[in-house]
């Protein structure tokens, strides 16, 4: 492992991820593997618990063994479980660069990533990871094979932030190249139009993916906590604007507030979870009460 791998992984953070279940929603393909409830009754064969037999149950599920020494009657219940693909797409536009508070919204996300694909491999999931900027730069096909963690940590160490953002076209390609039902996990900063991004969320749907969002923002970004003349610099096209920051923050504010909240709004209409995070936040409480959270809609 490279030392830009190894800032990726930080084993005390991961230790803390590897109790908690990442379930999909939705039913996914697979059988027999991972950590993810299937609708299909007696798909698997992994024995969960008893219960006390009640009218109609199936006589084939009664522990006999157990009534023999409690002459109670117990059937036996099993968790169906299947396994699934993830996918997980990571913003690398030149906006994605932004560290007003030390720590780039790039850093941040790459390690999210890097805890969602180690997550998803401790569940014997198939992981894979996709780059994008104005287009897709560079995919790893979901896998769950043993040095699949170390080729997704190269795929983000070495590749470089691209200058322009072109999240339609992006998100386009990237749903042609998730073929097998599963789950996507978007990190971006999603600096784009709102219908836009919905657009490219719904072609991940249509092919019937599970898709979480984690909207990555700086701390500058959403609250413009400055004062006095501001330079502001565009990440992507390099234009530069100077103004008073007290002059425009209420409007500011206003934009940016109208725009987080669309883009919760719509995500919410189509059943995605939208975690928004800022770079200040530590990663590890936010990833654990996000699953915590999660946990309890099923």
């Amino acid at each position: 492992m490279t030392g830009d791998q190894a800032q990726l992984v930080d084993p005390v953070f991961f230790s803390q991820l590897d109790n908690i279940e990442l379930r999909a929603r939705s039913v996914v393909e697979g059988f027999m593997h991972g950590l993810h409830r299937s609708p299909f009754v007696g798909f698997s064969v992994e024995f969960n618990s008893h219960r006390e037999y009640v009218q109609g149950d199936d006589l084939r599920h009664v522990n006999w063994k157990l009534y023999a020494r409690n002459r109670r009657l117990y059937v036996k219940e099993f968790d169906a479980e299947t396994n699934m693909d993830v996918y997980i797409m990571l913003d690398i536009s030149g906006s994605m660069e932004c560290a007003n508070k030390g720590r780039s919204k790039l850093d941040y996300g790459s390690a999210l990533a890097a805890a969602l694909a180690h997550l998803a491999l401790k569940q014997h999931d198939a992981v894979g990871i996709t780059l994008f900027a104005d287009r897709v730069i560079s995919h790893l096909r979901p896998s769950a094979k043993p040095h699949q963690l170390q080729e997704i940590l190269q795929s983000i160490a070495t590749t470089k932030a691209r200058p322009a953002s072109d999240v339609a076209r992006a998100f386009h390609q990237a749903a042609e190249l998730a073929p097998h039902r599963g789950m996507v996990v978007l990190i971006s900063d999603l600096f784009d139009d709102v219908a836009t991004v919905m657009n490219g969320i719904e072609h991940m749907q249509f092919k019937n993916h599970e898709v979480i969002l984690f909207h990555v923002l700086d701390p500058w970004e959403r609250d413009l906590p400055l004062e006095g003349n501001v330079r502001f610099h565009d990440m992507e096209t390099g234009e530069e604007i100077t103004t008073q920051a007290e002059s425009i923050r209420e409007q500011y504010l206003k934009h940016v507030n109208d725009w987080r909240g669309e883009m919760a709004k719509e995500c919410l209409n189509r059943g995605v979870d939208r975690v928004e995070l800022t770079t200040d936040d530590p990663l590890d409480q936010a990833l654990l009460d996000y699953f915590v959270r999660r946990s309890k809609s099923f």
